[in-house]
């Protein structure tokens, strides 16, 4: 099989040393090297032909574009271009697999660069970089995915690796028995009476005839999933702010099953936000609306859990700040698919294809390849801006919430005809975490039900109070406390 040849690319003078590295580490690896040969044109041979003709026609040859850009922009021709966007816009042209690497934003960066620099990160994925270190890393990792995908180097993906010590014990009959009866209900997929875990497990592929687990069976149905893969959890964070810093006002990690992890981030979310109550003015029942759409937290969480690298250490992240919800994965775009694709309908390149069947089958998912377009379609009609996709390292999904200001005044505004008296009374008492007991003496009460039913749960539904430990709602330790919409509320009556 002939090597793919590679064309590294940067201005004249940045870089130099940089790209001299690169290319003696593309030669020396022991695996790289069996699939690839790296051209710099500083190894080329002194000839009577210009130095434009060189390097475009060596691009022509390329299998591979690899840039390099950071602040310079370089000797500019007649038409105003330099040679690395000469060098650029003949590998686009020319469909060329492009491999993009940026120095991270510098002052020092100049307006034409910059100009260049957008064009590209329109057209392609780029990776980010500090020094030579992290460019090195991030090449490595372009390179393996684009050997993986063009199928010059196989592995089983993680998904379908059965190389854990799990046996049919580590499943629940129980998930497997509502996964059946959900299937049923979201997709009406029929299953014969009374199926056992084994041949279901069979019929998904997710176990062969000797019995051994596929890994997603284990993250799908395993009673303690994380007893085999301690990094497939979800970590969820509330800033006060717009930047990470403390304090954090709510931490969690959950753990459990994939279908577990989505409802209880999705739950962490929507709890968190503000949301619009209307009144009785033109039907019995009273009007809601969260400030973000629901379906696109969801969908946007289900994306992350299962299009994650199940083999990284990191685990799922989902922020919520005042001004925007972002959800990182570890995990990276398919190499032929860039963040622009994402706003528009595109096939389907799961990373994990037996995880996502399941989900699909569930009702968890909708149609493959629609996820991305149905998040910006819900935030859009929500009123909100459009959606960001990012991925630099991790992947990123960025919601943007409404202004604040405008959504507390609003969530203020209709909130206040539904607080009873009751309600009133308890967010009066609030002024730290509380529990049933401390709250029964504050407010003078002595049946537990009655709290309950009158002040804490519409309380909670007007999502003025929460509980400190939601995962554990009988928890012994449970208490109380005001949200931030609740101190507000306090605040202004």
């Amino acid at each position: 099989m002939p090597k793919k040849r590679i064309f590294i690319s940067s201005v004249q003078k940045e870089f130099a040393e940089e790209r001299k590295q690169l290319f003696d580490y593309l030669m020396d690896d022991p695996i790289l090297s069996k699939f690839f040969v790296p051209f710099i044109f500083e190894d080329y041979p002194a000839t009577g032909r210009s130095t434009s003709t060189v390097y475009l026609k060596e691009v022509e040859k390329s299998d591979i574009y690899l840039g390099i850009f950071g602040d310079e922009y370089g000797f500019q021709n007649k038409a105003g271009l330099s040679p690395t966007e000469q060098e650029y816009n003949l590998a686009h042209k020319l469909h060329k697999d492009c491999l993009i690497y940026i120095k991270r934003d510098s002052s020092k960066r100049q307006a034409k660069e910059k100009t260049f620099i957008q064009k590209v990160e329109a057209d392609v994925v780029r990776r980010t970089f500090d020094n030579y270190e992290e460019l090195k890393a991030a090449v490595y990792k372009s390179l393996a995915l684009y050997l993986e995908e063009k199928e010059l180097f196989r592995l089983v993906p993680f998904d379908q690796a059965k190389d854990n010590e799990a046996t049919i014990k580590d499943i629940s009959v129980d998930k497997i028995k509502s996964f059946i009866e959900l299937s049923k209900q979201k997709r009406n997929f029929k299953f014969k009476e009374n199926i056992s875990a084994t041949d279901l497990l069979t019929h998904l592929s997710l176990m062969d005839e000797s019995g051994h687990l596929t890994n997603a069976a284990i993250l799908l149905f395993g009673k303690k999933p994380q007893k085999f893969f301690i990094s497939s959890e979800v970590k969820c964070m509330q800033f006060y702010g717009n930047e990470i810093e403390k304090p954090i006002p709510s931490l969690q990690i959950y753990k459990g099953d994939i279908f577990q992890l989505v409802d209880q981030a999705t739950s962490f979310v929507m709890s968190r936000i503000n949301m619009w109550i209307g009144t009785r003015a033109k039907s019995a029942s009273v009007p809601t609306k969260p400030e973000l759409p629901g379906e696109a937290v969801r969908e946007a969480i289900v994306n992350a859990i299962c299009h994650r690298d199940y083999t990284s250490n990191a685990s799922v992240q989902v922020m919520l700040f005042k001004n925007r919800l972002e959800i990182w994965n570890p995990g990276q775009l398919p190499y032929e698919l860039t963040t622009q694709q994402l706003y528009k309908p595109h096939k389907s390149h799961p990373n994990n294809p037996l995880i996502a069947e399941p989900l699909q089958r569930s009702g968890f998912i909708e149609k493959a390849g629609t996820g991305t377009g149905e998040i910006v379609k819900l935030c859009l009609q929500h009123g909100l801006k459009k959606p960001l996709f990012e991925q630099d390292g991790d992947f990123k999904v960025t919601i943007w919430r409404q202004a604040t200001e405008q959504a507390t005044e609003q969530a203020t505004e209709q909130v206040t005809e539904q607080v009873t008296e009751q309600v009133q009374n308890l967010l009066n008492v609030l002024a730290s975490p509380m529990s049933i007991k401390e709250i029964l003496t504050a407010l003078n009460l002595k049946h537990r039900p009655t709290l309950l039913s009158s002040y804490i749960n519409p309380a909670i539904a007007l999502n003025l109070v929460e509980m400190t430990n939601p995962a554990s709602p009988k928890s012994p330790k449970q208490k109380y406390r005001l949200t931030k919409k609740g101190e507000t509320f306090v605040n202004i009556h």
